[in-house]
Order: C-alpha cells, then sequence, then structure tokens
C-alpha cells in the first residue's frame, strides 16, 4: 500500500479499522425478521423490481442495502473528523469544536493567524437555516474571545472547492466575517498539510486501507445475509417468492391471511 506524507500508514489503517467498528449494527446480518422489523412495502419492491428489471438477489439486497445506508453515515463522518487527531497541529475535541488546529497559518482574506476552530459537516445541504443561524453565532463569539483565530465550517461534500467567506442571513439581515469561512475538504487538507493534493491522495489510496483493514482485524466480520434463502424456503412447496414477500407486510389482510 502507497504510504502518505502527512499520515502514517500504522495511524492510517488504525483509523479505518475504527470507521468500520462505527458502522456498528449496520454491520450485523440481515435475516428476515431483521429484514422486515419495520415492516417493507411490498408493493415498491414488486414495482422496483420490473421497473429496473432486478433480479430477485439484487431487490432484496438493494433494500438491505437501503436499510443498512440508514446507519452509516455516522460512521462517515467519524472518519472524516477523528483522521485528523493523527495529523500535525490538529486536535479533535470531545465538546466544543470538530477539530481545532494550532500553528501560523496564512488563510485567504484573514491574514495570519494562530489558531483555527472547525465545525465540519458531511454535504453542503445538511444545516437549514437555524442550525446554520447556531454554527455562525457559535463562531463569532470565538472571534470575540480570540481575536487570533479564524472558524471554518469544512464541508466533505460541498457544492466545489472553495474557501470563501461565508455569508448567513441573521434575523433577516445578511451577515458576513472574513474569518468565518465555508472552506471544502480538499482546501481544509491543503490548509493543515500544506499539499494542494493531500485529499486526491487519500481517496486515491483508500480503497487499498479498507481491504487491508477488513482482511487484517479477526474482530471485523463481513456480515452473511440469510434474507432471500428464507423469503425461498417460506415459499416452498407450492408459493412464490412474490408471495413470500407480500407476507411480509399483508399477512393479516384479506386474502393473503393463512387463517
Amino acid at each position: 500500500m502507497k504510504e502518505l506524507s502527512f499520515i502514517k500508514r500504522e495511524d492510517l489503517i488504525r483509523h479505518v479499522q475504527e470507521t468500520i467498528r462505527h458502522y456498528g449494527e449496520a454491520l450485523a446480518p440481515f435475516d428476515l425478521r431483521k429484514f422486515n422489523s419495520n415492516i417493507i412495502d411490498p408493493i415498491k419492491l414488486v414495482f422496483d423490481k420490473s421497473v429496473y428489471r432486478y433480479t430477485w438477489e439484487d431487490l432484496i439486497q438493494n433494500e438491505i442495502f437501503r436499510q443498512r445506508d440508514k446507519a452509516n453515515n455516522n460512521a462517515i463522518g467519524y472518519f472524516h473528523q477523528y483522521i485528523f487527531k493523527y495529523m500535525n497541529g490538529c486536535t479533535v475535541p470531545q465538546t466544543g469544536w470538530d477539530v481545532v488546529l494550532s500553528g501560523k497559518m496564512d488563510l485567504p482574506e484573514c491574514g495570519i493567524v494562530h489558531r483555527v476552530y472547525v465545525e465540519m459537516k458531511n454535504k453542503h445541504n445538511t444545516m437549514n437555516s437555524a442550525s446554520s443561524a447556531k454554527t455562525y453565532m457559535k463562531m463569532q463569539g470565538q472571534l470575540l474571545r480570540d481575536d487570533d483565530c479564524a472558524c471554518l465550517l469544512v464541508e466533505a461534500i460541498a457544492k466545489k472547492s472553495q474557501n470563501i467567506t461565508w455569508e448567513v442571513t441573521l434575523d433577516q439581515v445578511k451577515q458576513k466575517h472574513r474569518k468565518i469561512r465555508r472552506v471544502s475538504m480538499d482546501m481544509f487538507y491543503e490548509l493543515v498539510t500544506g499539499e494542494a493534493d493531500a485529499f486526491h491522495q487519500l481517496c486515491l489510496v483508500l480503497p487499498d486501507y479498507i481491504e487491508y483493514a477488513l482482511v487484517h482485524s479477526e474482530e471485523i466480520v463481513l456480515p452473511e445475509d440469510t434474507v432471500l434463502r428464507e423469503l425461498r424456503a417460506s415459499a416452498e412447496p407450492n408459493g412464490s417468492i412474490l408471495l413470500a414477500l407480500y407476507m411480509l407486510g399483508f399477512a393479516s389482510y384479506l386474502g393473503f391471511s393463512r387463517k
């Protein structure tokens, strides 16, 4: 595996392993009971199978993926935030800010500052107006207490690569400050590491590190799902997978009931 200059190989492996562990319950195998724990919509699945030309295997696997995916965002948020505890000049506080960066830094429009306080978001559209206002006022308060700092809203999935003044509307009045900024993840990696393509480098090597972490972590066990096997078993000897699927949602409905 290719090593990166801004994070030790063993630290990146450890961080990838910890991120996978944060998948938590999503790594548990799906049986039929878990698959239908919130009662699936069989009609939607039947439409999906026909419209997208799925096989039964594709249909069931896609639905399992959809259910698992709900729980995965927190794990990816962990990955984006806590990787910085392994990088020079960075700390990841238990409370307050997501990341704090210390050292002499020359920021666009800001000049030299010695501390940067970071709030991190996975996507640019995950904050509503209320949460944006709350975060902005938190940053204003930090600037009042420390005039040798800047505050950044760092977005893993920004609309574009950027390091710009963050403008919000508070009490129907537009507010902006040159030391309160919206920064894409690539630009933040450049600020932390001094390498313009640091985030690009990480993205390229990440698949290899994930595979290595999975192979060399005895406590991480990938799930073996049994949903399709159980559906087929419940359809035998005279039924069909379609009927078995309908029974998950409509077992007590007229015409479906086995009573």
